[in-house]
């Protein structure tokens, strides 16, 4: 107790000596007698009135630092859903959990400020960086979700599990796991357009995926006549356009010859033998494909197989379903190409080994 007697009065005696040499200064002094000739009871008061304003701000920061900050690490990039019917208390608790703020009470509080309890609106709420408990209730009363479109580009040629990757790093809140599994079950590959789309962090697979598939419907649309006159499945042009997606230029010449060729040795009942489909199944190309690779059995494996992989191995863009849709008519069973993409054609089996020979070897 006496220590604790004897550190008051040290403090005390400190804090004197401090205020003494303040009103002793000489600009101090003729800054109170200025305002003192402007304004009495400010000029009699005015260390205090200073004194009170400070201790407002060290008030203020060590609430800001201790409970209205935002938590340290920020969850950034997050996406929660405030459900309809929840009370301010379970939004609190909910927004504590997922660290978005330090304390319930607070929020609360600012909620009711901003415009009273019942105000909490439900709905998506996308938390981009790191923001104060003032700014989450403004959010949350207002229901200023800070769902802002974002332009996503999805590349012609892109496989399920490529675009998944794009738009998880677009869309950390994007169930992508959903989105391949959802393709995959219902054999959409091939029908997701690639394109640019405008998306909100709380977009859903399943209206991605429509989205997508009305996209590639409308693509479709103004060459409904030519895909009559081909007489063949959707599904096996859209398995033909996803190939030549991957083994032609960005000619739509060359991708029409490609087709010729590919429609041609499907014709005479020809294995494909393109290595494009190995890169769906595998992850390997051309360069990489080892002779085992060649000879192993499934069923993407269009050397030991005829006919069509059973699904696209891409989602082609228009170019390549318009090749596929009216391909060149043309004499060509084999074609290749060079490590600088060109393409080279042959009538025959030999033809093609000069090909090889010449370009590759």
């Amino acid at each position: 107790m006496n220590k604790l007697i004897k550190l008051k009065k040290f403090v005390t005696e400190k804090i004197e000596i401090i205020r003494q040499k303040i009103s002793s200064n000489p600009k101090i002094i003729i800054w109170r007698l200025k305002l003192f000739g402007f304004h009495p009871f400010l000029g009699k008061h005015s260390l205090k009135i200073v004194g009170i304003i400070l201790a407002i701000i060290f008030i203020y920061f060590s609430f800001y630092i201790t409970v209205w900050r935002s938590p340290r690490p920020f969850p950034s990039q997050t996406l929660l859903s405030i459900e309809r019917g929840e009370n301010l208390s379970q939004i609190a608790n909910f927004l504590q959990e997922k660290k978005i703020i330090l304390s319930p009470f607070w929020l609360k509080t600012f909620v009711i400020f901003w415009g009273g309890e019942k105000k909490a609106v439900a709905g998506d709420y996308y938390f981009p960086k790191a923001i104060n408990v003032f700014k989450v209730a403004k959010m949350i009363s207002k229901g200023e979700f800070g769902l802002i479109a974002q332009k996503i580009t999805l590349p012609e040629g892109s496989s399920s599990i490529e675009m998944a990757e794009i738009l998880k790093k677009e869309l950390p809140s994007f169930k992508t796991d959903d989105f391949i599994n959802e393709v995959a079950n219902n054999n959409y590959e091939g029908y997701l357009f690639p394109d640019t789309y405008f998306l909100t962090p709380n977009t859903k697979v399943d209206d991605l995926i429509l989205m997508m598939r009305e996209n590639f419907v409308r693509q479709l649309q103004e060459y409904r006549e030519d895909i009559d006159k081909l007489d063949k499945p959707l599904n096996e042009i859209v398995i033909v356009a996803s190939i030549i997606e991957e083994e032609a230029n960005n000619s739509l010449d060359t991708k029409r010859t490609i087709s010729g060729i590919l429609w041609n040795r499907l014709r005479l009942g020809m294995a494909l033998q393109v290595d494009a489909p190995f890169v769906y199944y595998n992850g390997k190309n051309s360069y990489t494909l080892t002779k085992e690779d060649m000879v192993e059995d499934h069923s993407y494996n269009t050397y030991i197989n005829k006919g069509l992989p059973p699904t696209a191995i891409t989602n082609p863009g228009i170019d390549s379903l318009r090749a596929a849709i009216a391909p060149n008519q043309t004499n060509y069973f084999y074609f290749m190409s060079d490590k600088y993409g060109n393409i080279y054609y042959a009538k025959d089996f030999e033809g093609h080994k000069k090909n090889r020979e010449m370009y590759l070897d």
